[in-house]
């Protein structure tokens, strides 16, 4: 597992919500968590370009902020199941908001994301 070798600035709000939701995967992870998706198998539909590895550490990592719950069920085989936190529920209208400016200006950034790629 991976260790941290510095400490984090956690100066300001800006430097925390970094740390909280660094990871490619952690924003995608809460929206569709909230939109009803709570199985790993799920999410990682979902999101089929990400390893299970990599969701799963993003998913302890979100879980360890208080951002999501895990339910284990007592069945074989195991089934479990993540939901938002009311604390992670605080997070959907930041999400939807960066996922509003990113669909007003979708041209735009992709554009130059190609150009910077090309």
């Amino acid at each position: 597992m991976y260790e941290r070798k510095t400490i984090p600035n956690l100066n300001c709000g800006l430097d925390l919500i970094g740390e909280v939701l660094y990871g490619k995967w952690k924003i995608r992870l809460l929206w569709f968590i909230d939109q009803g998706h709570k199985r790993p198998s799920e999410l990682q539909r979902k999101i089929p370009d990400a390893s299970r590895r990599v969701l799963n550490i993003q998913l302890k990592e979100l879980e360890d902020h208080e951002l999501v719950s895990k339910i284990i069920y007592p069945v074989v085989p195991p089934k479990v199941e993540y939901s938002l936190t009311d604390f992670g529920k605080t997070l959907i209208p930041v999400i939807a908001a960066i996922g509003n400016w990113g669909d007003e200006h979708e041209e735009r950034l992709r554009s130059l994301i190609l150009k910077r790629l090309g």
